[in-house]
């Protein structure tokens, strides 16, 4: 007769933030989607964040079709070393290929796709690019910045490859922070251009959390 202990069920397993965060952006796609209305999405996602373990997570996306990611019907898998949190981030067309502020400003963060190639120019002004929660239209993109009397910050998330590359006249282009190691799969970034009497920051910052439900009626 064997002693061995069986396996702990996996719904009784204890979830991770990550887990929470993945069931939270499912249910922010099925309201983008039309298939939860604001009170219902509100709802799950308060239980989503209160959820200790892969019972309580399950019953929130198990009407919802599985996402092209794999499914999610069932319990939340745990993530792995070798698992690729940029897949399905990368490729397809970007949403606008050029900013441009002239003694005003601009802004591109939240869902967006950066294009091969993406033009800012800020004249008296100011820009603010966010790519932590961008997607990418392929693996290297080209952001170039002209700067003139104005500023623009890039805001990139941790294990994503930054190559400086700008010239600055009386201005500067700084990097303060590094990404650090690059992420499996992880875009890269090529930041060129020009800046005089003005500058380009680059700054390193965590992923946002899902919207909750107010921001998300805000976006949508």
């Amino acid at each position: 007769m064997s002693d061995e202990r069986p396996e702990k069920p996996l719904p009784e397993l204890r979830a991770s933030d990550a887990d929470r965060d993945r069931v939270a952006e499912r249910l922010r796609d099925a309201v983008a989607e039309g298939r939860l209305d604001m009170d219902e999405f509100e709802e799950r996602l308060d239980a989503a964040y209160k959820s200790r373990t892969y019972a309580e997570l399950e019953p929130l996306t198990r009407d919802l079709p599985a996402p092209a990611g794999g499914p999610l019907g069932g319990p939340v898998a745990p993530p792995t070393a070798a698992a690729e949190p940029w897949t399905g981030r990368i490729g397809g067309g970007g949403s606008s290929a050029m900013a441009v502020a002239v003694m005003s400003g601009f802004q591109r963060k939240g869902r967006w796709t950066v294009p091969a190639r993406f033009d800012a120019v800020a004249f008296w002004g100011g820009g603010e690019l966010d790519l932590r929660e961008a997607d990418f239209a392929q693996r290297e993109v080209v952001i170039n910045c002209v700067a003139i009397m104005g500023g623009i910050e890039i805001t990139v998330p941790p294990g994503v490859e930054v190559d400086v590359r700008g010239f600055g006249f009386m201005g500067a282009f700084d990097q303060r922070d590094t990404p650090g190691p690059s992420e499996p799969g992880a875009p890269r970034v090529v930041v060129t251009g020009f800046a005089f009497w003005g500058g380009v920051e680059i700054k390193v910052k965590k992923r946002k959390r899902p919207l909750d439900g107010p921001s998300l009626r805000k976006e949508l």
